[in-house]
């Protein structure tokens, strides 16, 4: 860095990899205790045999013999039944059931103790399986978070750096417009734009607007900064923490248009368009499981949990993954939704299109349409799931066009994404809102009907400030 010289080997750096070390060790140990079970263990299986013996044997006259000299035989017995159990269910072949009527002359009896006892040890069995599963999906998340904390710890050791004279400047310019700097803290990120946090107050209960003040910094540094969105509108004379980020080189604008299953006003389709950190905007599209309110219910958890993270600076793959342990624990029934994003790079122009059992996203440019695909699956089935993700890079103009299942759905099998590009590419639309309810009027008057299943077109479109 010209400007500056970075800031290496920080305490507070340094602990937070401490903290990320003992959540992956946490993990480990999640990890190490006791595995999920496949089968009934000795000790349970003679359990089951006590079982029947104390409450039944015990009671007969040949118990004697059954478990003495004719041991053996009884144990056969016993597995043989466990074993009809575990192919036919309580209903056992008919085969089964003669032998042990020859066998045994308590045979009603003994068959439903070792059926009751076989159902009691099959259900701690799912119990042992339902708690090793919550450990993994806590394991799973623990790791996640340790890896996320100690990379954005590095990227932020990275980015600090300091600059005495530009620091004393930025003070003095703004001093003449009436301002106390108390702390200035420089950054750059991995693009090398500039981001500066500066804590200030006026002077003599004066009021200056961020905006002016930004402006001010942003002739001192020579650099065309921007306040921070949320950003209040007035420093006063309490010290308050204004950022300036370096404007960005294109702005997006979103358009959207849908339609429930059969004309619904209730969808179970749902989505978010979101401020992110470092320069970029995230839009969210996600699926629920089939149509209506409880798919609704679902898609709005899974959208209103990645706004929450995303926008707090989670990378974004950590984020979906984390959902997905969130919407696995705990449930004895399996509720997916698919989540489809594109992050675009407000200060390059690139996208990042990210799928986890999401339909396919057409890239609009000047002389083409793109198609991209995933085999990826939804989240909210497995505890670990495969993202798919692809970079592209955008130019002024171009259009990213995302839609859900029941869009491409609606369409003949075999040559939906062909259809689609040729939709897109048929029209010259560059009102985001415009080019989204075109695309779904067109799909919609291909089939002449009402939708068989939610239906939901969002269109971004990209330009250079």
């Amino acid at each position: 860095m010209n400007e500056g010289q970075a800031l290496h080997s920080s305490p507070y750096v340094d602990q937070i990899d401490r903290f990320a070390q003992s959540l992956q060790q946490l993990s480990r140990t999640f990890l190490a205790l006791e595995e999920k079970k496949q089968s009934f263990s000795t000790e349970e299986i003679d359990g089951m045999f006590d079982r029947v013996r104390e409450r039944v044997c015990s009671k007969c006259e040949k118990c004697g013999w059954c478990w003495g000299e004719n041991f053996v035989h009884t144990y056969q017995m016993g597995y043989e039944i466990l074993s009809a159990v575990d192919h036919y269910g309580n209903e056992l072949n008919t085969e089964t059931k003669r032998k042990l009527m020859q066998r045994c002359i308590m045979a009603p009896r003994f068959l439903r103790e070792m059926l009751e006892g076989f159902h009691e040890a099959r259900q701690n069995m799912i119990w042992v399986n339902r708690m090793a599963r919550s450990r993994e999906g806590c394991a799973i998340q623990m790791d996640t978070f340790a890896e996320m904390i100690r990379n954005t710890a590095k990227e932020l050791e990275d980015s600090i750096f300091t600059d005495e004279r530009l620091e004393k400047r930025v003070a003095s310019a703004l001093k003449k417009k009436g301002i106390r700097v108390l702390y200035t803290h420089f950054f750059m990120n991995r693009e090398g734009k500039y981001e500066v946090h500066i804590t200030a107050r006026t002077i003599q209960n004066q009021k200056v607007s961020v905006k002016e003040m930004v402006k001010t910094v942003s002739a001192v540094v020579g650099r065309k900064f921007v306040p921070e969105s949320d950003s209040a509108q007035m420093l006063g004379p309490r010290y308050m923490t204004v950022v300036c980020r370096e404007g960005p080189a294109f702005y997006t604008m979103q358009g959207s248009a849908r339609i429930g299953k059969g004309c619904s006003q209730i969808s179970g389709d749902n989505f978010a368009m979101m401020e992110m950190p470092g320069g970029r905007q995230g839009v969210a599209l996600s699926d629920g499981m089939g149509s209506g309110e409880e798919a609704c219910r679902e898609s709005t958890l899974v959208i209103e949990l990645l706004e929450e993270l995303l926008e707090a600076g989670f990378p974004e793959k950590t984020a979906i993954q984390m959902i997905n342990t969130t919407l696995v624990m705990g449930r004895e029934e399996i509720h997916y939704s698919t989540v489809d994003m594109s992050v675009f790079d407000l200060y390059t122009g690139e996208c990042e299109i990210i799928k986890a059992g999401a339909s396919s996203t057409f890239i609009r440019k000047k002389d083409r349409v793109e198609h991209l695909s995933s085999t990826s699956l939804p989240i909210g089935v497995m505890n670990s799931i495969e993202i798919d993700s692809v970079k592209r890079q955008l130019e002024d103009g171009d259009f990213v066009i995302m839609v859900t299942d029941g869009v491409l759905d609606a369409l003949p099998v075999g040559e939906q994404d062909v259809l689609l590009e040729t939709i897109i590419q048929g029209s010259a639309i560059t009102n985001p809102k415009e080019l989204a309810h075109h695309v779904l009027e067109q799909v919609l008057n291909w089939t002449g009907r009402d939708p068989e299943d939610d239906m939901t077109v969002l269109a971004v479109g990209i330009w250079e400030c």
